[in-house]
């Protein structure tokens, strides 16, 4: 999973919120799909870029995820270099690309746990349910100083 850090929150938000606002959305585009928009804000290449590096491999993003060498020359190598180095995993993306984090799912409603990975309103829930879930985990990390807990618990 994810490092739970700000700046990955932040990706994830900030692409979520891209694709509500009419941000360009084509899952069958390597830069327009749900990756690719991530990949957009992660390593500020355009979608024509990062769609000319993965044209040089062959497959979608779960095939070249799953072809990905750190030392290759292949274009599409170094988009998911900088996406790993940002402290994505290469599972993060697999399953992002299908929404199909288990994790992610069941923190949803029920009725919302089956989404579509082609389709731009599932994708932003599950950005958004993804980010929620990394935000809940770095917060468990910050301990407040003792004196600030007892002022308060007095104040409460």
């Amino acid at each position: 999973m994810a490092k739970a850090k700000v700046e990955i929150i932040d990706a994830i938000r900030r692409t979520a919120n891209k694709l509500q606002n009419g941000s360009q959305y084509m899952w069958g585009h390597m830069g327009s799909c749900n990756c690719g928009n991530l990949a957009q804000e992660v390593t500020h290449r355009t979608k024509a870029e990062i769609h000319a590096y993965a044209m040089q491999g062959h497959g979608d993003w779960n095939e070249q995820l799953n072809d990905y060498c750190e030392t290759s020359a292949m274009p599409i190598d170094l988009i998911i270099f900088d996406l790993l180095t940002a402290g994505f995993s290469i599972e993060d993306l697999k399953n992002l690309e299908k929404l199909s984090d288990k994790d992610i799912l069941m923190r949803l409603p029920t009725e919302k746990r089956y989404l579509h990975h082609n389709v731009r309103e599932d994708v932003i829930v599950y950005l958004q349910e993804w980010a929620n879930m990394l935000e809940e985990q770095l917060l468990e990390t910050i301990k407040l100083p003792d004196f600030l807990q007892e002022t308060a618990l007095t104040h409460a």
